[in-house]
């Protein structure tokens, strides 16, 4: 078998399309020849960046996207719901906290990216299923305990995100996205021959697959699963 080609996801709990690209993902990294990094980001920080406006600010397309979410939740089997008030949970709390603490979690390195994907996971669950707060520590705790740490992990955890070290790495993870060109999350960035090709959002995955030389198979790779 040829190695494994190296993929990146850059991401942003605060994104539902990031949620669906990182479950498809996540499901291909076992089907797929591939190598799945798990790049926690601040999207605020990439849309300051990069210049871009949240579609969320565009009243047709927060219309379009509020529609678009409902159908794709079917779609892909991921529990998708908006919450009582978008615009203050992604605009006015913003997701800073959250991506920190997940950037904690991928710094302490314990069982490689599988605990960042279970936080990240319920952090999603959180904020775009249950109508609940991912900024305050107590919600953050929550999640973490969810995902299967104890009070003693979360709590240096907690105390980690707040440092200089983490801080700087969740600013280096953002620039590192810019640097690629992005301009909105999900990110996907596949190494092919040295070189980085970036595939934007949850809607491309046909495309991926055929530049990777891969099948695409549908968002239910294996067999039809539980809802998460």
């Amino acid at each position: 078998m040829t190695s494994k080609k190296v993929i990146e996801l850059f991401y942003d709990v605060v994104s539902p399309y990031s949620w669906l690209g990182f479950e498809v993902m996540c499901r291909y990294r076992t089907v797929w020849n591939i190598e799945l990094k798990l790049r926690p980001t601040f999207l605020g920080g990439v849309m300051q960046g990069s210049g871009n406006k949240p579609p969320g600010l565009v009243p047709n397309k927060f219309l379009y996207m509020t529609k678009d979410l409902n159908r794709l939740s079917e779609y892909f089997n991921v529990p998708l719901r908006s919450p009582s008030d978008p615009f203050e949970a992604m605009f006015q709390k913003g997701s800073l906290n959250a991506m920190r603490f997940v950037t904690a979690i991928q710094e302490k390195g314990k069982g490689g990216d599988e605990q960042v994907e279970r936080v990240s996971r319920e952090l999603w669950r959180r904020i775009w299923y249950e109508d609940k707060d991912i900024t305050e520590p107590a919600s953050l705790s929550e999640a973490g305990i969810k995902a299967g740490l104890s009070d003693s992990e979360i709590k240096e955890l907690l105390e980690l995100s707040n440092s200089k070290e983490i801080k700087n790495k969740l600013k280096s993870s953002t620039q590192n996205s810019l640097d690629y060109g992005a301009f909105g999350f999900p990110l996907v960035v596949c190494h092919l021959n040295g070189k980085p090709e970036l595939f934007f959002g949850s809607d491309r995955f046909e495309l991926m697959a055929h530049c990777i030389g891969e099948k695409w198979l549908g968002p239910l790779p294996d067999q039809p699963a539980a809802k998460l």
